[in-house]
């Protein structure tokens, strides 16, 4: 299938963003034709008083995917505002997208109480389905990774491909489909959601000795005041942890000794640190042997081939929204 999927550079990436997006792109590029970006127009939706530098942000997300193990030779990576055909559609999608369907999409409601503290009372904000739309569209995705919180966005992806095809009687885009993938929401060493903001992220690019000074303060089971204290798993948020890093033997093996008392907290810690070293080591050894020079080259070459199915895609639309003309081919 053709995949289509992108990630705001916005800055340093934590383990949330490696379970819930890095590791499923991963296994997606194996089996199918991927188009990986760097949403940089997205990032000003939210972002746009934050004085961001996107230029290195790119590049040092996409040397963050490459060190995760996304393969240049088997996806494309590109940058979103390298390619003009995405600000192109945008604008014709706009001209016919009801307002209505913006308005009352959850997403834009959820955002606008999570994010009150921003000025995000923007066109460009209201409008980010569309220009996601255009992003999904434009190459023909069949199939979009995501969680179930982005649901919406794919029905209006899909509503804004029928009544395009409607209003210009010309079948031009692929219709999309939501691929929901396991999305694992880790949450952060205070408990909430894993958030730079909240300065509670454990980072790709942390040594061992940082992810120590971070996992030691995490919350465990408050019923555990002593060493001697028998505790419950469930509740702490270290064993949250292992269930995704560890392996079925260690889970199993800290999940009795904190029902016995068999282990303390510190010493659950500390294999939990091992065991998220075993993930991150490589990540970050394979991160420094990525110069800039290569990154740069990457981006080149997935924006050459990002472009050639774009342009020919605008093609077609402009052919069908100018000319009344539908090529049967699109």
């Amino acid at each position: 299938m053709r995949i289509v999927s992108g990630m705001r550079p916005t800055g340093k990436l934590h383990l949330g963003h490696y379970l819930g997006v890095l590791k499923n792109w991963v296994k997606l590029q194996n089996e199918n034709d991927c188009f990986f970006f760097v949403a940089d127009w997205h990032a000003l939706s939210t972002s746009y008083e934050d004085k961001l530098n996107l230029k290195k942000l790119t590049k040092e997300l996409v040397k963050d995917w490459i060190a995760a193990g996304i393969d240049p030779e088997k996806s494309v990576l590109f940058v979103q505002s390298d390619i003009k055909e995405h600000a192109e559609l945008y604008v014709l999608l706009n001209m016919i997208t009801p307002l209505g369907w913006l308005e009352r999409n959850p997403t834009y409601k959820d955002q606008l109480q999570q994010l009150e503290g921003k000025d995000i009372h923007t066109a460009g904000f209201l409008t980010y389905p569309v220009l996601q739309t255009s992003d999904i569209i434009l190459y023909d995705a069949q199939a979009v990774p995501i969680g179930e919180d982005q649901r919406p966005h794919i029905e209006i992806a899909r509503e804004i491909v029928r009544r395009f095809h409607h209003l210009f009687e010309c079948e031009v885009f692929t219709e999309p489909k939501e691929l929901l993938s396991p999305t694992p929401r880790l949450q952060g060493l205070d408990g909430r959601k894993m958030s730079k903001s909240y300065n509670n992220a454990i980072y790709l690019t942390d040594t061992k000795e940082e992810i120590w000074s971070k996992l030691r303060t995490a919350k465990t089971d408050p019923q555990r005041v002593k060493r001697t204290d028998p505790g419950d798993p469930e509740v702490c948020l270290v064993y949250d942890y292992h269930k995704e890093f560890s392996d079925e033997e260690m889970v199993q093996k800290v999940a009795e000794g904190c029902k016995t008392a068999a282990i303390g907290c510190v010493d659950c810690k500390k294999m939990c640190l091992e065991s998220i070293e075993r993930v991150l080591e490589p990540i970050r050894e394979r991160r420094e042997k990525l110069d800039e020079e290569y990154i740069d080259s990457v981006i080149e070459n997935g924006n050459k081939k990002a472009k050639i199915v774009a342009s020919k895609k605008m093609e077609a639309v402009n052919r069908a929204v100018f000319e009344i003309k539908c090529n049967i081919e699109n």
